[in-house]
């Protein structure tokens, strides 16, 4: 008999295990979506709207209740300070309140499409929820990432297997035992532990399974991809970017400054829609650069525990190294690192994977660090002759999940805006997956939509009701 894999998740703080898990076995993982089917059949036909949005309630209601214990756990498994992961969850709370409120308007009466009027005839179009959903989530973001498909699945009848990242694994188990306690029928959501692609293969490809969403990297996001492409099945994909900055020669450069450093290295810049590329008028380059200087010098780096802790680790030694090798590549290309000095970037914590908030000027686009994903503490900039040629750089990615213009002349930067290629693009803010927007990635950054009304389109499917009288 094989054994069970163990799956220990590496604190990034101390680089020891924090907690373990037993995978899935190969059994476990066939019946999986056989309950997930059976119960996805009892659930839809059972349950109204309104009923599955009392559920969600409840379990909202319910991890409300455990915010702080939620919020140790992120800090604990993936390393984001404590000052923060209390925001995460109660951000992913108030985004799932948002989506039951608007629930109606897209999966209730007012969301049936009428067609042409037509005497003797009634036409219309309703929506039918998509099935069994296959959730597959990130660590850097878990509770945010998660609620985004989780809860329009759950709303619109569907049943859901979850697969966590190995990082924060305990996610999934709080969010199964608050809608357990809420009152959702059992096996309609699901879950399992894995370490290796192997168990996510099978289900990709499991008959069983009528949706997939993925949110991670490009590479992951293409596994999953290729996986599926046997199988007539939509795949939904949230995947990486390199979100560009502008900031215009108009702008309060102190202000410009700590908006455009905050959206860079929050988390450890360890966020799909963190600013990963700076482009600076050469009017105002000189200026910003000493104001970014000022901003980090007063950052403060150190242990995810402690309240004070702006800046935590990175997620793991690998990571450290891919962060490093950038910035390494972006010196040796002919940029200047000239990161502030500041004590708590000199004497970080022993054994964590702590990586000091870089600041690297004179950066162009041969190096690493503005092209390919950093996902690190890191701001590069490159100064740039004007409108015309920031918008030309800004879309010379292969991704296009977020960029943002900053200037003081609002209608010069929407008219900016509408000429980058980018599925969210920011005026005076960065890093905001907006609820009432859509979220959505163009170029190598995904497909699909989650969160708006449009994001519960991947969770149903359309019938058109074609009624004709019957003959007198």
């Amino acid at each position: 008999m094989m054994s069970l894999e163990t799956i220990s998740t590496i604190s990034p703080a101390t680089n020891e295990p924090v907690v373990t898990r037993t995978g899935v076995s190969s059994e476990e993982l066939k019946q999986i979506p056989v309950a997930a089917q059976a119960a996805f059949r009892s659930f839809s036909q059972s349950t109204t709207l309104e009923q599955r949005q009392k559920i969600v309630e409840r379990a909202l209601d319910n991890l409300e209740k455990k915010q702080d214990e939620l919020a140790r756990e992120i800090t604990d498994q993936m390393g984001r300070p404590i000052a923060y992961t209390g925001v995460e969850v109660a951000t992913a709370i108030k985004r799932s309140r948002y989506l039951v409120r608007i629930s109606a308007s897209v999966l209730g009466e007012q969301g049936i499409v009428p067609g042409e009027e037509e005497k003797g005839f009634r036409r219309y179009i309703k929506r039918s929820p998509v099935g069994v959903a296959l959730i597959i989530f990130p660590w850097n973001y878990p509770y945010l990432t998660l609620v985004n498909s989780l809860i329009p699945a759950i709303l619109a009848g569907s049943a859901v297997i979850l697969k966590p990242s190995p990082q924060t694994p305990t996610i999934v188990e709080q969010f199964a035992s608050a809608f357990a306690a809420a009152g959702l029928p059992e096996n309609v959501l699901q879950f399992f532990h894995s370490g290796s692609f192997t168990s996510i293969e099978a289900l990709v490809r499991s008959p069983l399974v009528n949706h997939i969403c993925f949110t991670g990297s490009e590479a992951g996001g293409l596994a999953v991809q290729k996986a599926a492409s046997d199988r007539i099945v939509n795949v939904g994909l949230e995947l990486g970017g390199k979100d560009p900055a502008y900031v215009r020669d108009d702008v309060d450069l102190t202000w410009a400054a700590e908006e455009v450093v905050d959206g860079a290295i929050f988390n450890s810049g360890q966020s799909c829609c963190a600013i990963e590329r700076v482009y600076v008028h050469e009017k105002v380059y000189d200026g910003f650069i000493a104001e970014v200087k000022k901003v980090l010098s007063n950052y403060r780096v150190g242990e995810p525990s402690d309240p004070k802790t702006q800046i935590g680790p990175v997620v793991s030694t690998r990571a450290k190294e891919a962060i490093l090798a950038h910035i390494e590549d972006a010196v040796q290309k002919g940029a200047k690192n000239e990161t502030p000095a500041n004590e708590t970037f000199e004497n970080f914590p022993p054994n964590g994977n702590y990586v000091k908030p870089t600041l690297l000027t004179g950066a162009n686009h041969d190096m690493a660090v503005m092209k390919d994903e950093t996902f690190g503490p890191i701001i590069p900039v490159m100064k740039v002759s004007g409108d015309d040629e920031a918008v030309r750089l800004m879309n010379d990615s292969d991704f296009g999940l977020t960029a943002s213009v900053w200037s003081k002349d609002i209608a010069a930067a929407e008219k900016l805006v509408e000429r980058v290629e980018a599925g969210t693009v920011f005026v005076n803010r960065s890093d905001y997956p907006s609820p009432d927007l859509a979220w959505t990635g163009w170029k190598n950054s995904g497909r699909g939509v989650t969160l708006s009304r449009f994001g519960f389109e991947q969770f149903v499917k359309l019938k058109s009701h074609h009624i004709k009288d019957y003959p007198k």
